[in-house]
């Protein structure tokens, strides 16, 4: 089976060439102007979904997107309803960092026939929630308590078991609205354990914490709300991005 969008994340990622994804709440979604600058930063994957939708609508949301970019599309799913067959791809989460079966296995189990009859990319994804100052809707919502900011070696540890039951990429994630990043320190520490694709994402807030997170081992940024009230932050964070594929290129 062919999986074009993991093929090129792999290629990439053993390039050194340094990734970026714009994630999109579909509550939250009222403008193209996102979309346009996105094409012009040079981004790499939108990723939509949330951990909570309210009033968004995920299918009209990738469709808006799609008539405007030919940027693939890839669903970050809080939940087991939001599939949407006209994205190019699905990050299929397993929630390694937490205790809940529910979103280890349970959710993924109501999904699968749906996903097997899809066109989508399936992305097997160990997710790792990291304490970030204060509580995110994320760890509200998924009833689990985040590895603490400053036990790196509990993230290690849980993102080699996840590589190890087989998981194609590791997600560690401050969760949207955090107060703090994903330290570099973790992001050293759980680099040097594992050997699939890195990605970080939450408290991502200026070029200086893009280029940190990826000095220090990230393969892809996932930024999101840093964006919403001041649009242009996305071009610096690309240009960060950029650069450090150059530097390490």
């Amino acid at each position: 089976m062919e999986r074009p969008i993991y093929q090129n994340i792999l290629k990439k990622t053993d390039e050194k060439k340094k990734q970026l994804a714009v994630l999109i709440d579909p509550d939250k979604f009222d403008s193209s102007d996102i979309i346009d600058l996105a094409n012009e930063a040079g981004v790499d994957y939108f990723f939509v979904g949330g951990s909570l939708m309210v009033k968004g609508n995920i299918e009209q949301c990738v469709r808006s997107i799609k008539k405007k970019s030919s940027i693939p599309v890839i669903i970050f799913p809080g939940t087991a309803m939001q599939i949407c067959n006209i994205a190019d791809g699905i990050l299929f989460i397993s929630l390694i960092s937490g205790r809940n079966a529910d979103l280890l296995i349970g959710q993924h189990v109501a999904a699968a026939p749906y996903l097997k009859q899809s066109k989508l990319e399936i992305l097997s994804t160990g997710y790792i929630l990291v304490d970030s100052g204060r509580q995110t809707t994320a760890s509200y919502i998924s009833n689990t308590t985040p590895v603490p900011a400053n036990k790196s070696e509990i993230a290690a540890c849980t993102a080699m078991a996840g590589e190890m039951l087989g998981l194609s990429l590791i997600y560690l994630d401050a969760g949207s609205g955090a107060k703090k990043a994903v330290s570099e320190k973790m992001i050293k520490r759980v680099k040097q354990t594992i050997n699939v694709p890195l990605l970080v994402g939450g408290g991502i807030r200026s070029a200086e914490h893009a280029r940190k997170a990826l000095q220090a081992g990230a393969d892809m940024l996932v930024v999101g709300s840093a964006f919403e009230k001041n649009p242009e932050l996305l071009l610096s964070i690309a240009d960060a991005v950029h650069k450090e594929v150059i530097l390490q290129g």
